[in-house]
């Protein structure tokens, strides 16, 4: 059994930062950042925005696109590291939002792999017969954690919301999922520090080994992480294509995660394939965590350039360190 998306949408803040803008506050200029990441331009949250908002606003669209109503979703799955609350999860938020009455709801935090994570959950779910249409809302709202001091990652980010209604169907899918676990220093955001009355000395927050960072402020270390991202991105995809028996240089569209304009250039090239193949946004929208690949595809749609029948491949890659990768036709 696969799967098959129905319905895409997304949605995104008003607000739009220029690298000009990053001049004004860092030290840092339009050349220095379109080089080094391909990044012009990101939405940003301001005023009383809130994740699940976005979220909703994007999920309402993919139902719509799907021509079904929130009473014929099963389950919910929501995907983000940047959670308005540590609970209620972003998926219930989601469904109360759009009027749901009772589907399951689930989150997931697989950084910017979390959108290919739920699509193959989604894909287990639906091989029950108790479930029959999934909804998957990506949202991110990463300038609340970007430490906007550090001008080598604030240039980075944006803010944003990308969903998907999943049925299933015959088609194949076939899924890599996986993970470098000793990186996990390299890409971090800390949470809330524990500590309560009965504690007998305060928390250091080092003791763990992990970089000094401001708190909850997202810390990178910027070469390790291009050094996974280029060595795991094109081998996720070639391991998803040898499951689904194609080579990468047969696939219509890969729809990676935007972290850097650079690393898409490399993973293109290693894997033989065509850079007009990958479709990119970051010069507009910057890295949006698990947001990036759903706006991405959501956009893709609506510019024309799906069709029915086309092999595609999604594949993420950030904290954890994890990756992931999915190969399937439109």
């Amino acid at each position: 059994m696969g799967i098959r998306i129905i319905g895409t949408g997304y949605d995104v803040p008003e607000t739009i930062v220029t690298n000009e803008d990053f001049a004004k506050i860092v030290d840092t200029n339009d050349e220095w950042i379109t080089t080094r990441t391909g990044i012009k331009t990101r939405h940003i949250a301001t005023g009383q925005t809130l994740g699940y908002q976005i979220g909703a606003r994007a999920a309402q669209m993919a139902l719509n696109d799907a021509g079904i109503s929130i009473d014929e979703i099963d389950l919910v799955i929501g995907t983000t590291c940047t959670p308005d609350y540590l609970t209620p999860s972003l998926a219930c938020m989601v469904a109360n939002e759009l009027g749901a009455k009772k589907p399951a709801c689930v989150e997931i935090n697989s950084a910017c792999a979390g959108f290919v994570y739920a699509l193959d959950m989604a894909k287990r779910y639906l091989s029950d017969d108790d479930y029959r249409n999934v909804l998957i809302v990506s949202s991110e709202l990463l300038s609340k954690m970007t430490d906007y001091e550090d001008r080598s990652t604030c240039v980075l980010f944006g803010d944003g919301a990308g969903a998907c209604v999943v049925t299933k169907s015959d088609d194949p899918f076939v899924s890599e999922l996986g993970s470098d676990p000793s990186g996990n220093k390299f890409l971090f955001a800390r949470g809330v520090e524990p500590g309560n009355p009965f504690s007998k000395e305060p928390f250091n927050p080092e003791s763990d080994g992990f970089a000094k960072a401001a708190p909850h402020k997202l810390h990178q270390d910027g070469r390790e992480v291009y050094k996974f991202a280029t060595r795991a991105m094109p081998s996720a995809v070639k391991a998803a294509c040898e499951k689904a028996n194609i080579d990468p240089d047969e696939l219509d569209w890969v729809f990676s995660h935007q972290a850097n304009a650079r690393i898409l250039e490399t993973a293109a090239k290693n894997l033989k394939v065509p850079l007009s193949k990958f479709y990119m946004n970051i010069a507009d929208y910057g890295n949006m965590s698990s947001a990036c690949i759903p706006v991405c595809m959501a956009l893709a749609q609506r510019e024309g350039k799906l069709v029915r029948g086309q092999k595609l491949c999604t594949v993420g890659f950030g904290g954890g360190l994890v990756y992931a990768a999915a190969v399937f036709e439109w």
